[in-house]
Order: structure tokens, then sequence, then C-alpha cells
């Protein structure tokens, strides 16, 4: 954090490390506020705002305002500089909040930087849309953001998904046509673009399932390829493939599959692939081996898929791992409610359970 920051903030830094109490804290932050204050208000304050501002974060941080330095943030925005920019935007992301009346200051600068050739300032500018703004001020920046989805670099398209998921969240009339993005996305050659769009699929899946089934086809596709190792090798864990992608569209099937059974049998052989595969004795498998459980327990019920399930929750269980244990105990509560057969297996370790250390 102090890289390339003066010996002064340094040694603030150190003395709020050294502190002993909460008391002792403030009495330091209080003081370097008063610093803050006149630093700003001194003639070459331009020439060190970018310290001034992470200074002011700092602050801000361990809850002490210095609105008297929010307008150099909002001004530290508009900076050719990309770095000076950057910590403008995510100083203004700190102070700011969606009601301000700084935010009108903003609004032209973010309009001008989403159509920026520099792929970072874009960037740098859809991180701070997703946070700052509201439904009021969406309608002056939506089309832009929709026009990044189309964008040539990766990070752009990914961030501009998350910015229209946020907007969905915030005033959905300002995206009708926001299937098509997303769809769209779900079929990006960047995994971490589709990984988004999955995220954005799972919140959205859940208010109306049955809109969402035509979809369950293109899921199954991908987990398919993902499980198949046709991801790039940076998005293994632990020799799993992308673990939290696999996670979260087991989640979504689930939804997608709950009273499906057209739908859900669709997904039965998936599943039994990609528990079998998830099988390689480490924590983050056995995390996907989990989710698989509770994903076959909620979509149309397929006997031999709760078999394999069952049998899978019977090594969790028994297992000597306090957190295998934990998890056993919640995926047989969810096996039990399809059927209670499975109960009595495990009847007594589930009561020796109860008294666990």
């Amino acid at each position: 954090m102090t890289h390339h920051m003066s010996r002064e903030f340094a040694e603030l830094v150190k003395a709020v490390g050294d502190c002993k109490s909460k008391q002792e804290e403030d009495k330091i932050m209080l003081k370097e506020v008063a610093v803050l204050r006149v630093r700003l208000s001194e003639k070459g304050a331009a020439s060190r705002m970018k310290e001034l501002c992470v200074r002011m974060m700092y602050c801000e941080m361990l809850g002490h305002p210095v609105d008297f330095g929010y307008i150099h943030a909002v001004n530290m925005t508009q900076h050719s500089s990309l770095v000076e920019k950057k910590v403008g935007y995510l100083a203004a992301c700190l102070f700011l909040e969606e009601g301000s009346e700084l935010l009108i200051l903003l609004v032209n600068t973010l309009q001008r930087d989403l159509k920026s050739t520099n792929p970072w300032e874009v960037c740098a500018a859809l991180s701070a849309v997703t946070r700052l703004i509201g439904p009021e001020t969406i309608p002056a920046v939506v089309g832009q953001v929709r026009e990044c989805c189309g964008h040539s670099s990766e990070h752009v398209r990914k961030k501009a998904v998350m910015a229209l998921h946020r907007f969905l969240q915030k005033a959905p009339e300002t995206v009708p046509d926001h299937m098509e993005y997303f769809r769209r996305a779900l079929c990006d050659r960047d995994p971490s673009v589709m990984s988004s769009a999955i995220c954005v699929l799972h919140d959205i899946a859940r208010k109306h399932p049955p809109s969402y089934h035509n979809m369950i086809p293109s899921l199954v596709s991908i987990i398919k390829q993902v499980i198949e190792h046709r991801l790039p090798r940076e998005f293994d864990y632990h020799r799993t493939p992308a673990p939290w992608v696999q996670i979260r569209l087991l989640k979504l099937l689930a939804i997608l599959g709950k009273a499906n059974q057209k739908g859900s049998e669709e997904m039965y052989e998936v599943l039994k692939d990609v528990m079998k595969r998830a099988d390689v004795g480490t924590s983050i498998g056995f995390g996907v081996m989990y989710e698989c459980v509770r994903t076959i327990t909620r979509i149309y019920p397929h006997a031999a898929l709760l078999e394999e399930a069952a049998a899978s929750t019977s090594r969790f269980i028994t297992s000597d791992n306090h957190n295998l244990r934990y998890i056993g105990v919640d995926a047989l509560s969810a096996i039990v409610t399809v059927n209670p057969k499975y109960a009595a297996e495990h009847q007594m370790v589930v009561i020796d359970c109860l008294e666990d250390g």
C-alpha cells in the first residue's frame, strides 16, 4: 500500500499498525484528517493528489469522514493519466453514495471514458458505473454499456455484463432486452465472460425458472466442456477444472430442474459424470461433489443418481474430517427429503454427531 508513497504516509500506516487501542488509533487519524485538510488547500496539492486521495481513503476506511476532499476524487477521474484516473474512480466509489450531488459531475466523465480507446479506462468506468449509478442516471449510460458487451477486450465484456446485471437489479425497465446480451455472453469465447453470465442467469432464473428452461441444453454443454478440461489450465484449482464455475452451474441446474422432468432428464448423465470426475481427494473436489448431491436432490428424482449421491454422502458422514462430516449431515438432510430410506443407514452416526466436540 505504501509503495511509491511518501515517508509521512508510511509512518502513518506504521503508527496505526502499532496502536494498542481504538482510542489511540482515533487520536492519530483525527490528526491525519486535520493534516489532509491543510495539504489539500496548499498551492502544489495537484501534483500530490494521488497520494492525498489514497490517504483520504485510508481515513474513510478507518471510520473518519473526509467529505471536504470528495470533490478532489471526482476531479481526479478526469485525469489523463490512467493510474490517477483509476485512483480517482476508486476513491469516488468509496466516498460517494448513489444519491450524492457530486455524481452529476461524474456522469460526463463516465460517458467519455466508456467510449475510450483504452480498454483499461473503459474497465475503470464500468467498475464505477456498477457501484455508483442509480435508477435516475442509468439511462445516461446504459446505451454505452450495451455497446461494451461487444468490445474486443474480454475484460471490458465481463465488466459490461456485470454492469447490466446491476442495472437489472436496480431498475429492470431500463434494460428490457437484457437476455439478448446475457445469452451472447454465455456463449462468449472467453471463460471469464461466460462465468459472469452464469452468475447473472443464476440470479434472474430464481424469480421465474420456467422462462429459462430452454437454456438447459446450453448449460449442460458448458459443464461438459468444463469437466473435460476444455477451459485454459489457469482456471484449474487443485486438479479440479474451474470448480467455482462448476458449482455455479450446478446451482443453476438445480433451479431449472426442479419439478421439471423433461429438463432433469437432460441433466442426469452430466451430473453423474461431474460427481465421478470431482472425486479426486481434494477439498475443492469434495465441494463440487457436495453441490452435485444437492442438485440431484432438487431436480426431478432419478433412482440411480440418488443411490450415487447417497454413496458420496456416506463417505462424507463417516469421515474423520469435521468439515466433511458437516457437509455429509447437510447432504443427508437433503437426500432424506426425497427418500427417507437413506436416513436409517446413518442414524447412529448422526446421533453421534450431536455429541461431537
